[in-house]
C-alpha cells in the first residue's frame, strides 16, 4: 500500500530519542521497518532550526549534521517551522514572605510545525499521494486533521506513538484507522552508520551520541 509517514520531529525526539544512543535515526529505514509491508513513498519530517544556549552552544551544530543525515536520503523532506524566543513575567508557585510574587523567563515557542503537518496531510491526501497516511506523534492537537482523513476522505490514517512509557492520547485513537507503538527495537535497527558522505564530504555522527 502506497504509505507516507508524517513526523512531528519535536514529538519525537522529547518521547523516543532525548538522552539514548538512537538519535542518529535514519527516517527512511524507520518507516520501512514500521511499515515492512508496505510501499513508503515520502517521509515528511516537521521541525525547527535550533538556537545556541548557554547550557548547551554546540546544539545548532548537532542538528545540522543530523540535518545532513537525512537529506542523503531520497525520500525524506524536511519540512521547518520556526522557534520564537521572548521574555515573559510569570507568578512563583510558591512566592516568598517579603520577596517579588512574579519572576522574569526566558521562553522558547515551535510555532508553525503543527500546522505545516497538518497543511500537508490534507493537501497530499486531497491528491492523491498516499492510500494510508501515518502520523508520528502523541500531540492531540492532530486528532482533527486525521479523522477528516479518515472519515472525509475515506483514507487509511495510522497513529505511531512514540512515548513508550505512556498510551496514546484517546483523542487520537478515536480518530485514527488504528494506532501502533514505537518500540527501541525499531529504532535501534534504523540507525545511520557512524559516517556517511554527500556532495559537501564527510558527515559523522556527533560525538556524544552513543
Amino acid at each position: 500500500m502506497k504509505t507516507n509517514l508524517y513526523i512531528d520531529g519535536f514529538n519525537l525526539y522529547y518521547r523516543a530519542l532525548k538522552d539514548t544512543p538512537f538519535r542518529w535515526l535514519d527516517l527512511q529505514t524507520l518507516a520501512e521497518a514500521l511499515f515492512p509491508q508496505d510501499t513508503i513513498s515520502q517521509v515528511c519530517y516537521f521541525t525547527a532550526l535550533l538556537d545556541a544556549r548557554p547550557s548547551d552552544p554546540t546544539q545548532p551544530q548537532r542538528q545540522q549534521t543530523y540535518l545532513r543525515a537525512l537529506a542523503t536520503l531520497p525520500r525524506v523532506e524536511v519540512h521547518f517551522g520556526t522557534f520564537r524566543s521572548r521574555t515573559k513575567l510569570r507568578p512563583l508557585a510558591r512566592p516568598l514572605a517579603g520577596l517579588p510574587t512574579r519572576v522574569q523567563i526566558k521562553d522558547s515557542e515551535e510555532k508553525g510545525s503543527d500546522v505545516n503537518l497538518v497543511t500537508r496531510l490534507l493537501v497530499d491526501g486531497f491528491n492523491g499521494a498516499y492510500r494510508q497516511a501515518v502520523v508520528v506523534s502523541n500531540d492531540s492537537d492532530f486528532a482533527s486533521a486525521i479523522r477528516y482523513v479518515r472519515d472525509g476522505l475515506r483514507l487509511r490514517v495510522v497513529v505511531v506513538n512514540p512515548d513508550a512509557n505512556n498510551a496514546t492520547h484517546r483523542d487520537l485513537e478515536r480518530a485514527a484507522t488504528y494506532v501502533k507503538r514505537l518500540w527501541k527495537s525499531h529504532l535501534r535497527r534504523s540507525q545511520f552508520p557512524g559516517t556517511l558522505t554527500d556532495a559537501y564530504g564527510t558527515i559523522k555522527k556527533p560525538a556524544g551520541w552513543v
